[in-house]
């Protein structure tokens, strides 16, 4: 099925991500992590390309046990080292496996050697991408900003280029303050960006990925929950207790508000998506699998 479709005939909609195995012995694992997830009926399941999508054979791999479960895969896919003939194939072998569903992204820059250079950008792969099939390609979208980009204003110009390109839907990048989210999504509206859009919440359930977080996605941690990574640093099962509850409350805040398509970042840990799943049931009320 595909995401624009499911996101667009659901009054609320809860997707997962998960991530591939660095190795090759790993596969067996992830995918179990896979059907567990698949199990508690996300919306869709997304499947990232790896570290600097070093492992696309294993996003593949792990896509495809997701549509075994009966629940849709979307696969990521990105460019910054990636030239054309190999974009070719990925999507050949998508189209011959039934697969759809494409978040397309520029990728992290490589920390040594030469980038590809037949993808500039991500709205170039957008367009390739629709050249190529009936894909339904989604975008990545940062509420604060690109951490890269000279500026809010130039960073929504560049959103509006993917747009424009063909995309379908949007994912945010990880957020912890909602206000920062309804902001962007005002700006987007102004900018007439109108396609649906995905809030990405990670839970924190470990002090080390409050810098890992904040790293990658150039988060702002808001001080309620800079206390509560204090308070409870030194008691790990604290901090994953208060670190789900700190999710939840954001979810809810969210639909309460309007914003009703939420992508969870997994991290890969079944039993915090199935916690944070069980405090959100009756607002959520997710379709069983099969169901459209």
């Amino acid at each position: 099925m595909r995401i624009d479709t499911i996101l667009r005939s659901r009054e609320v909609t809860l997707s997962c991500e998960i991530f591939p195995p660095k190795r090759f012995d790993g596969m067996e694992d992830v995918r179990r992590i896979a059907r567990e997830i698949a199990a508690m009926h996300p919306s869709f399941m997304s499947v990232t390309y790896g570290a600097s999508g070093t492992t696309p054979g294993h996003t593949m791999t792990i896509a495809k046990t997701v549509r075994d479960t009966g629940t849709t895969p979307l696969c990521h896919l990105t460019c910054v080292q990636s030239d054309r003939v190999h974009v070719l194939g990925v999507l050949e072998e998508m189209k011959a496996e039934g697969l759809s569903n494409i978040l397309a992204l520029r990728g992290d820059l490589p920390q040594t050697g030469e980038r590809c250079r037949d993808f500039e950008h991500a709205s170039d792969l957008i367009s390739f991408i629709h050249g190529q099939g009936d894909f339904c390609v989604g975008a990545a979208c940062y509420p604060e900003g690109h951490p890269e980009c000279a500026s809010r204003q130039l960073d929504m110009e560049n959103l509006k280029r993917k747009v424009d390109a063909g995309v379908d839907f949007l994912t945010t990048q990880m957020f912890f303050d909602n206000s920062l989210l309804y902001n962007f999504m005002y700006r987007a509206l102004r900018a007439g960006i109108d396609v649906p859009v995905c809030a990405g919440i990670m839970p924190i359930c470990d002090p080390r990925q409050v810098e890992r977080a904040v790293k990658l996605s150039g988060s702002i941690m808001p001080p309620r929950f800079a206390a509560i990574a204090d308070r409870f640093s030194g008691d790990p099962r604290a901090m994953m207790q208060a670190g789900i509850a700190f999710a939840t409350e954001q979810i809810v805040d969210l639909i309460a508000n309007g914003v009703t398509h939420i992508h969870l970042y997994t991290m890969n840990k079944p039993w915090i998506t199935q916690r944070i799943l069980d405090n959100l049931s009756d607002i959520l009320r997710l379709p069983e699998a099969g169901e459209d």
